[in-house]
């Protein structure tokens, strides 16, 4: 076969040609279309020989482009290779020469230019933009002031957005964030100024303000007022100060000027002095003429445009008359300041006006709810403006006048005296000095417990009202001073005693000068007690226990003063965690110990003084004087003994000065301090001492219930002070014959005391004797003259 013959010679037989013999020729048949196959076979080689041929042409001109790709990426690179080289050579040619400094610098001039002439085409631009949106927003008034805003807010937001750009350029186009502010501000004036013409213009028309305060505004004028609030409510919303409400300023100018003709031209009316005379009651007085017609007309108005504001809450832009006052405030504020440059060189004038300013703030917080525009703190006042510059000059010009009103109270001839009238019976009286002091310091507290901030508070606490109690409580421990020296060897031999000084310690003269000290000192901390639980000074004390807790800062604690500094003159108890402490701690603790040192001296004085009286009662050598018939001796027919009168006289007077004098209580303390000292002294001098006979123990007995008598007169059931005594002097009387059953006579009790203690016990419960021991017993009954027989 012609395929078999053209392929090449092979030693191994083709299996792929056997296979396709044998699937062509199954059958002898087959060999009849031979030649049919034969030209199948062959056509189809011709093909593949086509395929071939086409192939190994295109791969000819594959390898040839590559050829050419390769010689053209060779050139390239040798091309490169020799623009870098010439590169290199152009730069270090450069690089040694100055011809590119040069040519920089002939640049730099026109590169200027050019950017100063690009900077001053955005800037026209900038200015062409500011200029279309005013005359967009004037193009809506007055008709529509809401299409107005939209234009106005744009350039709002420009100019702030300019102002934010400078900050971060380091104040950069000084001039043109000026330009466009101006601009903005001028546009804004302009809006409210063709606004407000058109409500002037109504308001003429309606001859504002000689109208009814009963009248109702019509259709115009209430559109006019809408229209100026429709301006006017993103202002309001954005405004960190409280601004007037335009229709209400309007409204308001007239009265503005009315007030600047009375209280700010050259009228009598306009005299500093006048301000709380004239000027203040004329602004309240305007204010509630036309409170009800401001309410009537506009409250609705005013709710319907702003209620569902950020600023709702204020009652400055939700109450009509509050608004009326915020339109009216600044005029007052500017007369305020011009008077304070008098005030500020007449202290009693400045200390009149802060007290006028206050009644005023008081009365437009209280009469008309005014709250300045801050829900939460309130309006500070104009007394708080004018503080906030000027308290310092303030507080001292107070100090000043209340240090020599104080002066002028301890130079008063009175002032040491004491008052009986203060209090009825039962109560200490204190000095005239006394309480005219704690009215002072009430006066004092009048002046500044209307003041707003907290520091100005304790600031007149500590340096006028605790100042004058230090000062009053050294007078008061100078005076215990004095008489220690005057009462004492030591004190009169350093410093000397004359005659006028010991005259003035004469009769009650000693108990003069100690209750002095006492009731003063009494009625000073029972006041301070009192302040302490009053409300003012209550929030006072809360206030600085939460600063002294939450300030970090201690050096500053309040007005200038330190932690410790506040904490010495108040209360050590400032800053703690606990609920204890007052404001006048302090205070107190200090008029107790004068108190307290005080009764300690008149009890001192009330024993000298007894001492002295009883000294003839003491030495008196008749206990042992023996009666005719001692069974007929009874105590209650004697006499007082002749040596006991003036111990009883100097007792009366003292008692009697001191009921007077002194309280209940410390009438009590004192006398019972007292009578225990002058129960040793009859106990130990006396029963202990001397030896009686049955008329000597009658006439002790006697004598003692004279002496009990006069203490229970003045102090009921004084004289239990004196049981011991009183069982002594009970147990020496014992009959020598026994007149009533079941009293043991001498003998026998003795019998019995001598026994041992438990018989000597027995015998005392028999008499109802609870306050002697038995060796007490002993001795008393050892002391009756009849016993030693």
């Amino acid at each position: 076969m012609a395929t078999a013959a053209g392929a090449p010679p092979s030693f191994e037989p083709d299996i792929r040609l056997e296979d396709f013999l044998d699937d062509k020729l199954q059958s002898t048949t087959d060999l009849d279309h031979l030649d049919t196959l034969l030209a199948s076979v062959e056509h189809q080689r011709s093909q593949l020989q086509s395929q071939l041929d086409d192939a190994n042409k295109e791969l000819e001109e594959a390898r040839r482009s590559s050829a050419e790709q390769q010689d053209a990426l060779s050139k390239q690179i040798s091309e490169f290779q020799a623009l870098q080289r010439s590169i290199d050579v152009r730069l270090q040619i450069v690089a040694a020469s100055d011809a590119p400094d040069e040519a920089i610098r002939r640049l730099e001039q026109p590169l200027k230019q050019l950017h100063k002439l690009e900077l001053a085409h955005k800037y026209l631009e900038l200015l062409q933009d500011v200029e279309d949106l005013r005359r967009a927003a004037r193009s809506h008034l007055p008709q529509s002031p809401k299409a107005a805003l939209e234009p106005y807010t744009r350039l709002k937001q420009l100019s702030m957005h300019l102002q934010e750009l400078q900050k971060a350029a380091d104040g950069a186009a000084v001039h043109l964030v000026t330009y466009v502010s101006r601009n903005t501000d001028a546009l804004w004036a302009e809006m409210k100024a063709t606004m407000s013409k058109e409500l002037e213009a109504v308001l003429a028309k309606r001859n504002w303000p000689r109208v009814d305060v009963g009248t109702e505004i019509d259709d115009e004028w209430r559109e006019c007022v809408e229209k100026l609030l429709d301006l006017q409510v993103p202002e309001l919303c954005y405004s960190a100060s409280v601004v007037p409400l335009l229709p209400i300023d309007v409204m308001a100018q007239i009265f503005v000027k009315e007030f600047r003709f009375h209280f700010m031209s050259d009228k009598m009316t306009s005299n500093p002095q006048t301000i709380g005379t004239h000027c203040l009651p004329w602004f309240l007085a305007l204010i509630e003429k036309w409170e009800d017609f401001f309410r009537d007309n506009f409250t609705y108005i005013l709710a319907s445009k702003i209620h569902n504001t950020e600023v709702a809450d204020r009652m400055v832009y939700m109450d009509p008359v509050c608004a009326f006052i915020a339109s009216m405030l600044p005029v007052m504020s500017e007369k305020v300041h011009s008077s304070l440059e008098a005030a500020l060189k007449d202290p009693v004038f400045l200390s009149s006006l802060i007290t006028q300013l206050m009644t005023f703030d008081e009365t437009i917080r209280s009469r008309f709810n005014y709250d300045g525009g801050d829900p939460e703190k309130g309006w500070g006042g104009l007394a708080g403006e004018v503080l906030d510059k000027h308290f310092s000059v303030w507080l001292e010009a107070e100090k000043e006048f209340a240090l020599r009103r104080f002066q002028g109270i301890m130079a008063s001839p009175d002032a040491r005296n004491i008052d009986y009238e203060f209090a009825g019976p039962g109560k200490t009286k204190p000095t005239y000095g006394a309480v005219r002091v704690t009215d002072l310091l009430r006066s004092v507290t009048g002046q500044y417990e209307r003041v707003r901030r907290f520091s100005h508070k304790l600031r007149f606490l500590i340096d006028i009202q605790l100042a004058i109690l230090d000062e009053y409580h050294d007078r008061l421990r100078g005076s215990l001073e004095a008489y220690q020296s005057l009462t004492s060897t030591v004190g009169r031999t350093l410093h000397g005693v004359t005659k006028e000084q010991l005259a003035a310690l004469e009769g009650t003269g000693t108990l003069e000068t100690l209750c002095k000290v006492f009731g003063s000192s009494d009625h000073i901390v029972n006041t301070l007690q009192d302040w302490s639980n009053d409300e003012f000074f209550v929030t006072l004390w809360e206030q600085l226990q939460t600063r002294a807790k939450e300030r970090e800062d201690q050096s500053n604690l309040a007005g200038g003063m330190t932690y410790e500094q506040v904490k010495d003159r108040t209360s050590s108890a400032v800053g703690s965690g606990g609920d204890e402490g007052v404001l006048f701690d302090e205070t107190i603790a200090a008029y107790r110990l004068r108190r307290q040192r005080a009764q300690d001296f008149l009890v001192d004085a009330l024993v000298e003084s007894h001492h002295k009286a009883f000294s003839a009662y003491l030495k008196r050598p008749s206990w042992t004087v023996i009666n005719a018939d001692p069974s007929a001796v009874e105590s209650s027919q004697l006499t007082v003994t002749a040596e006991l009168d003036e111990p009883l006289r100097v007792m009366r007077r003292n008692l009697d000065f001191l009921s007077r004098a002194l309280g209940t209580a410390a009438f009590r303390r004192v006398w019972r301090a007292a009578l225990e000292k002058l129960n040793n002294l009859l106990w130990s001098d006396v029963l202990m001492s001397q030896s009686f006979t049955t008329l000597g123990a009658a006439q002790f007995m006697r004598d003692l219930h004279a002496i009990v008598a006069l203490i229970e007169r003045y102090i009921p059931d004084g004289s239990t002070v004196m049981s011991t005594l009183n069982d002594g002097v009970k147990l020496l009387n014992l009959p020598i014959e026994p007149k009533e059953e079941g009293v043991p006579s001498l003998k026998s009790a003795s019998d019995r005391v001598f026994t041992d203690n438990i018989e000597a016990k027995k015998l005392l419960d028999e008499l109802g004797i609870d306050s002697l021991s038995p060796a007490n017993a002993r001795h008393i009954l050892q002391r009756r003259v009849e016993n030693s027989e």
